[in-house]
């Protein structure tokens, strides 16, 4: 038997319709087996909350076992794992190709899974992961206004807590008075020219947070896709790409949005089109997840085939030779946060390798961060779990401070603000938060 794995990582599909995936008796089975090993082993302490929630309950045991915890404690170290990956993509030992085959990750997501079919996730965490439900509201500037409005004050906090079990103290994005999907100008260029990696064409999925919330963000890449004269096109229509819902284990509502995204996508895709999301988390929707749960689905896999991080497609396009360098901004001194979900799409740090080619024309001092924010999706702004994700990403908090920098950014919006409001809170405030994206558009001049 091996200690260790010597071997690249690779996933299992998730077998999710075969009833036994939701046999809680089995599944409870898997879990002590995984605990037992996870408890040997214990590197993945640092990383979130469910290893160290896991480690007290076994420390609390008469013999120091994973047999004397309680089984219903079990479900203390589930609702601790906002699937973020790390620990299967950076930590285990023990993934498959190893004989002890373990996928905390997606082992998490079958009791997830378990319990939402039991009826025993809250109302106010279902509407969190309805972002298509609470982000209508948004492009309606009257409405948008005083949601917004009404959202700051102390008596609509409080609301919240008790209704969607929301912290009074946690950041919540604000609705855009107009959506970026009916916003959005045509492309300039016209022209397609392929690279030997790059499709020379793209196909922008909005995602619901650029649409909803911070169209910018869109329209910031859409500048730099027109300085590169590459022409775009806006997908034509599309729902949320299912990872709010995922997390909350309803992967019948992942099936759906599944459904009526896929299609859609696998036409872009027979196109020859690069298919760009600006949203960590919802590339990786497309990339891994989907594939995983629908492995016998062939527009799920030519999706996925075509899908790409913006600095990917970026950092390929310059590989290609088809990207402009010529930036003209100093951005000064920036400290830049790598996200879990843009770690584990396993591209390498494409977002860094960006900074450093506009450093090499302007003036860029980089200082990045590779560790959690404690952000997490909705589990950040979750009153029990408020407090933890501001633990989690304390370390974070210090080192995004380090020389005051110009600018902080992450490929993740939500961690990005999680992240300012940790340094306002420590008392060591950036002086600005800007998205990558945002950063390019300003090294290039482009207004």
């Amino acid at each position: 038997m091996r200690e260790g794995n010597l071997e690249a990582p690779t996933r299992h599909p998730i077998d999710w319709k075969n009833p036994s995936f939701y046999d809680e008796g089995e599944t409870f089975k898997e879990l002590e087996r995984v605990f037992d090993i996870c408890h040997g082993c214990r590197r993945c302490v640092s990383l979130c909350h469910s290893f160290p929630t896991l480690f007290d309950l076994v420390d609390a045991t008469d013999d120091g076992e994973v047999h004397g915890v309680a089984k219903d404690d079990y479900w203390k170290v589930v609702d601790q794992c906002y699937l973020c990956d790390l620990c299967y993509m950076t930590k285990c030992p023990y993934v498959p190709p190893h004989e002890w085959n373990l996928d905390f990750p997606h082992l998490m997501l079958r009791a997830k899974a378990i319990k939402f079919r039991k009826g025993r996730v809250g109302g106010g965490e279902k509407f969190l992961a309805s972002t298509d439900v609470h982000g209508q509201f948004a492009g309606i500037p009257i409405v948008v206004q005083t949601v917004n409005a009404i959202n700051k004050t102390k008596f609509a906090r409080k609301q919240m807590d008790a209704m969607l079990g929301v912290h009074p103290d946690a950041w919540m994005p604000g609705l855009a008075t107009r959506r970026f999907r009916w916003s959005v100008p045509k492309a300039r260029a016209t022209v397609v020219t392929h690279g030997e990696r790059t499709p020379g064409k793209v196909a922008i999925f909005s995602t619901c947070y650029v649409n909803y919330n911070e169209p910018g963000i869109g329209h910031d890449l859409l500048k730099v896709l027109d300085h590169n004269e590459i022409p775009y096109v806006i997908v034509e229509k599309e729902k949320c790409c299912g990872m709010p819902k995922l997390e909350l284990g309803d992967l019948d509502s992942v099936e759906r949005h599944k459904q009526a995204n896929v299609p859609v996508l696998a036409k872009y895709a027979d196109d020859g089109y690069a298919i760009l999301s600006a949203i960590p988390s919802c590339t990786l929707m497309f990339k891994q997840e989907l594939p995983l749960m629908f492995p016998d689905c062939a527009d799920t896999q030519r999706v996925k085939e075509a899908m790409w991080d913006p600095f990917e497609y970026l950092v390929a396009r310059h590989k290609d030779g088809l990207l402009k360098t010529d930036f003209q901004a100093a951005l000064g001194k920036v400290s830049y946060h790598v996200p879990c979900h843009g770690r584990v799409q396993n591209i390498g740090r494409k977002t860094e390798e960006m900074f450093k080619l506009i450093g090499s024309k302007v003036e860029v001092k980089l200082n990045t961060v590779e560790r959690c924010s404690g952000h997490a999706g909705t589990y950040g702004v979750k009153t029990p779990y408020h407090p933890i994700a501001m633990k989690i990403g304390r370390p974070v908090f210090k080192a995004m401070a380090k020389d005051e920098p110009d600018y902080i950014s992450s490929d993740c919006a939500l961690a990005g603000h999680h992240i300012a409001q940790g340094l306002q809170q420590a008392g060591t405030p950036a002086r600005a938060l800007q998205h990558p994206l945002s950063l390019v558009r300003i090294a290039y001049g482009l207004s």
